[in-house]
């Protein structure tokens, strides 16, 4: 059976719509693999700014004076 003019441009369209189907996917698995990475780096920053603020607060209760009553 011979292809046809039609038959090969169908195949050629289908091969190109593959490979876009497959860089698309790459590159949304590439962009989530950033995004949790970005939101990693964010919580990671934030859970040390809340430390030290912690910390900061503790230390600064520990060497509060004690008041006259209850010395």
């Amino acid at each position: 059976m011979r292809l046809k003019t039609i038959q090969i441009a169908a195949a050629l369209g289908a091969a190109i719509a593959f490979i876009l189907a497959f860089m698309a996917a790459g590159a949304m698995l590439a962009s989530l693999a950033f995004a949790l990475i970005g939101a990693a780096l964010i919580a990671w920053i934030a859970y040390g700014v809340a430390k030290s603020l912690l910390d900061r607060r503790l230390a600064h209760a520990r060497h509060r004076p004690l008041p006259p009553s209850v010395r």
